[in-house]
């Protein structure tokens, strides 16, 4: 079957190969991290396939979901235990919406806490993605998820609107409330637009009640982004005011 009849959606084609090309940084020995979401299960699914063909050998993975974590178990990739005893080597992930300066939007997916921790713990954090993700400003396209604990979780929201985001709780596609991995809630920010991320990300740090939030700033080293005209891999450069 050619790619084009297996995801006759575009997007899915361009994710993959974006993702794929990320794992061919991988190497025997390594430990990696398994990102979230509809590209990087690319990424993972991937590196599963080069395990069992014996073209990669010896390395360890951290999931940074449940869901990823069962279907890397699924594929038989040697899993770390959750503890992370040791740090990361490389974690290959998504995103949502990334400015030029590699400031990311990330937690669509719901694992914005754990992807935190994870690509803190790696000494290189590849972000593939589709053209679709690239944006001027963040905020511009996506909104901003920030992980809250339930209780007291409105007055996180009121907080959330002083700084100017429009708030709705994420729900289920059953109407349910979405529980993180944690047992946190979502609360997803419609900002118009973000001119200082890393403003925001600090005022949202400080504030308890907040478990974390989906700006990642200064943690993705590379981007390989996928297009109709091929994929870029894309080095970081230094984020306003550094």
């Amino acid at each position: 079957m050619s790619d084009t009849a297996s995801f006759p959606d575009p997007r899915l084609r361009l994710k993959r190969q974006a993702a794929e090309q990320a794992v061919n940084f991988v190497q025997p020995g390594m430990i990696v991290g398994l990102g979230t979401g509809s590209t990087a299960i690319f990424a993972t699914r991937r590196i599963g396939d080069l395990l069992r063909t014996g073209e990669l050998t010896d390395i360890t993975a951290i999931a940074t979901s449940r869901n990823t974590d069962a279907e890397a178990r699924q594929l038989n990739i040697p899993m770390m235990d959750d503890t992370m005893p040791q740090s990361v080597d490389v974690t290959i992930d998504g995103a949502d919406e990334i400015d030029p300066f590699f400031q990311l939007i990330k937690g669509g997916g719901g694992a914005l806490l754990r992807e935190k921790i994870v690509a803190q713990a790696s000494a290189r954090v590849i972000i593939v993605a589709d053209e679709s993700k690239l944006s001027d400003r963040l905020g511009t396209h996506f909104p901003l998820p920030v992980e809250v604990l339930r209780f007291a979780w409105r007055s996180q929201a009121e907080f959330l609107e002083s700084l100017g985001a429009r708030t709705s709780i994420r729900k289920n596609s059953n109407g349910t409330t979405f529980l993180t991995d944690s047992g946190n809630l979502i609360i997803d920010c419609n900002f118009p637009g973000i001119p200082d991320p890393r403003a925001l990300s600090l005022k949202l740090g400080n504030r308890a009640g907040i478990v974390e939030h989906g700006l990642f700033i200064g943690l993705a080293t590379d981007v390989i982004v996928a297009g109709t005209d091929g994929t870029r891999h894309l080095q970081r450069k230094p984020p306003q005011g550094e």
